[in-house]
């Protein structure tokens, strides 16, 4: 039995799982357009090249995890430098909140790589099989042999695209020249195998198939943006004040002589909205900021001989007669976070030693008396030169007076290696005041370049009152 919904309701606002409607993107040019390629070109460009780029011995950005190292250009980071990475997320979450509030979505419109990818996606499908209206054709009519070339051709280019970026992806950790070399020689291991084919599925998959849907419903900044926007954030948006009503016309009428808008009701800004969207619906989060909607209404605003921009670049207050400021809250208090924060991780980055030292003490012992009356504790000296740079450290104690330590020779660690040094450190029991003593061990290269600090405790017998 069927149920009967209430008089007046629209029946898809009950269908939680209505099938999506696929979307023919029209393709279009324009000024934005033009600007979109100078943004997405770059990020293309430097996502496959930069691994074929070699600084200072070693890939450009690698991600070497078996040997715990990060390299990015000419710095190397370490597991001990990891809250730096903490912090530049912050960086990167305050920049981006700073952004959405001053020119809203443009990350998602411009330079986004779900949205780079799948214009590149996008262009594959209008190259193999047409225009809007050719595709929307093609799926209609049966399978001949024009459809399955054509389909072919699309799904070849869309694997290949994608297995070029899976492959990229992976050379990031593991090393673009050795991965091609172990791939030819079938010597890749199985789990870089697994992911170069799990990224190229997933790249097959959001950007050819799941496109829109990965922004409308996956990508959780969607969803959190209108916190970030006020009435002087800048949208894509369409004036209805100038526009409405809306109505066709013949090319050259004057609008206000029909009692009409400047709007024709083309429908255009809805054919090239990559999100199925109709901007004239009002502010949406699955707009992108894309201003595909603005170049195609420009392009017929153009042909009936109307001003541009009744759909443009503006925010809520211009469209209500008023004027933008920059004097706002919400943007000061994210600009004042964000210079604080880039100040200090500048300032952690220009401070960085690249020594670090940790001192375990010997287990199962306290300490031992040895010939000739010296009380001896065993440590074990961690030294960790994160320089490109070898190094002969020398090492001293203080907080202990009239120490020994063995060996006394300099030890040798290599750029990029960590040393496990095994110290002896001796003193006479008169010297000692308590039964735990603070100390600080001290290595110092000997070419006075880099240094390194670490407190450990020295344990002795109680002293005779």
């Amino acid at each position: 039995m069927t149920k009967l919904l209430p008089e007046g309701t629209d029946s898809r606002v009950l269908n939680l799982y209505e099938k999506r409607e696929k979307i023919y993107v029209r393709r279009i040019e324009g000024v934005y357009q033009n600007i979109r390629l100078y943004t997405g070109w770059p990020l293309l460009i430097g996502y496959f090249l930069l691994p074929w780029l070699t600084v200072d011995g070693h890939q450009a950005i690698l991600f070497d995890l078996p040997e715990r190292k990060f390299h990015i250009f000419w710095l190397t980071f370490w597991p001990q430098d990891f809250v730096l990475l903490a912090w530049s997320l912050m960086v990167a979450a305050f920049g981006l909140f700073f952004v959405t509030t001053l020119l809203g979505r443009v990350w998602c419109g411009y330079t986004c790589p779900q949205t780079v990818w799948t214009a590149i996606f996008m262009w594959a499908e209008q190259t193999a099989e047409g225009d809007r209206h050719q595709r929307m054709r093609l799926d209609k009519q049966p399978w001949n042999l024009e459809k399955l070339w054509r389909r072919s051709l699309k799904h070849g280019m869309w694997i290949g695209f994608a297995f070029l970026t899976g492959l990229t992806f992976v050379s990031y950790f593991y090393g673009m020249r050795n991965l091609l070399v172990d791939g030819y020689n079938f010597n890749l291991p199985l789990v870089a195998g697994f992911w170069v084919c799990f990224f190229t599925a997933a790249t097959y998959i959001n950007a050819g198939w799941m496109r829109e849907q990965v922004c409308k419903y996956m990508c959780p900044y969607a969803r959190f943006q209108s916190a970030m926007f006020d009435r002087d954030t800048l949208i894509v948006s369409y004036d209805e004040a100038r526009g409405e009503p809306r109505g066709a016309r013949k090319r050259g009428e004057d609008p206000a002589q029909l009692g009409k808008g400047s709007c024709i009701d083309c429908t255009m800004c809805v054919q090239v909205c990559p999100t199925g969207i109709d901007i004239r619906d009002g502010l949406q989060y699955e707009c992108i900021n894309c201003a595909l909607c603005v170049d195609a209404c420009d392009s017929i605003m153009d042909q009936m001989g109307y001003e541009r921009g009744l759909v443009r670049y503006t925010t809520l207050n211009q469209l209500d007669g008023k004027g933008w400021t920059w004097k706002r809250p919400k943007l000061i208090g994210y600009a004042i976070a964000l210079l604080v924060m880039v100040t200090a991780i500048s300032t952690v980055l220009v401070t960085r030693v690249p020594l670090e030292l940790d001192v375990i003490r010997a287990r199962g012992q306290l300490f031992q008396e040895v010939p000739g009356g010296f009380i001896q504790n065993v440590y074990t000296l961690r030294v960790i030169n994160m320089d490109k740079t070898d190094h002969e450290f020398a090492i001293s104690v203080s907080g202990l007076p009239g120490y020994r330590i063995i060996p006394a020779t300099p030890v040798a660690v290599r750029a990029g290696e960590i040393e496990d040094v095994s110290v002896n450190l001796l003193v006479s029991p008169d010297q000692l005041d308590t039964v735990n003593t603070t100390i600080s061990f001290h290595v110092e290269s000997t070419d006075a370049v880099i240094q390194a600090d670490s407190k450990s405790t020295f344990i002795g017998p109680r002293p005779l009152e």
